[in-house]
């Protein structure tokens, strides 16, 4: 937080009418690749690290008419669809105190359950697993019925571009590829605000 603090104040990208004066201390012995345990959940929806770590790659899920899970006690450790051809996994939504209108409530949503993922495994991938959300978009039967209507999806992608990219089939290696020139600027600016070894 301290890093993204540097770089938001020093490039600017807060606007406040003084400027900021900020000040970080770094931890001692930490690296980018230092394993944190949450002592508290951070959501009702977030119950345990499992669902912390997957959260990157499944909340675009949120953007379709897919269930995360919400209604059930691994929330973001599982995905599921009433309409999903395959059912060797299924759980059914019910209202509970994180959820109280869950997707699909009452229904049998079938798919994938990722419980058995292993927090190491989950730490060692370092990056959004877009494989999830392709895999299930490409065995969904009814694929006008896969993103919700609201637009949801591009708001939690920030752009359309992603949406486009996966209805027209794109495979995860090509549309990380239309990331690449943005994440080098990125990293060349973040560059400066670094405070502890990658």
């Amino acid at each position: 937080m301290g890093e993204l603090a540097r770089l938001f104040t020093n490039e600017n990208w807060i606007r406040q009418p003084q400027p900021l004066r900020l000040g970080v201390i770094p931890c001692q012995n930490y690296t980018h690749h230092t394993p944190y345990n949450l002592p508290v959940k951070p959501s009702p929806n977030l119950p345990n690290m499992r669902a912390v770590l997957l959260y990157p790659s499944l909340c675009l899920f949120e953007g379709t008419t897919v269930s995360v899970g919400r209604g059930t006690s691994t929330q973001f450790q599982v995905i599921g669809h009433p309409d999903f051809p395959r059912d060797s996994f299924w759980f059914v939504p019910q209202r509970n105190s994180a959820s109280l209108y869950p997707p699909h409530e009452g229904w049998v949503c079938k798919g994938y359950d990722f419980t058995r993922i292993t927090l190491s495994e989950l730490r060692s991938r370092d990056r959004i697993d877009l494989q999830y959300l392709l895999n299930y978009y490409a065995l969904f039967p009814n694929k006008d019925a896969f993103f919700r209507t609201d637009g949801y999806f591009d708001r939690l992608a920030g752009t359309y571009s992603l949406r486009k990219q996966i209805e027209a089939g794109a495979s995860e290696a090509e549309i990380r590829a239309t990331w690449q020139a943005d994440l080098d600027a990125y990293k060349e600016i973040r560059r400066k605000y670094l405070l502890y070894p990658e």
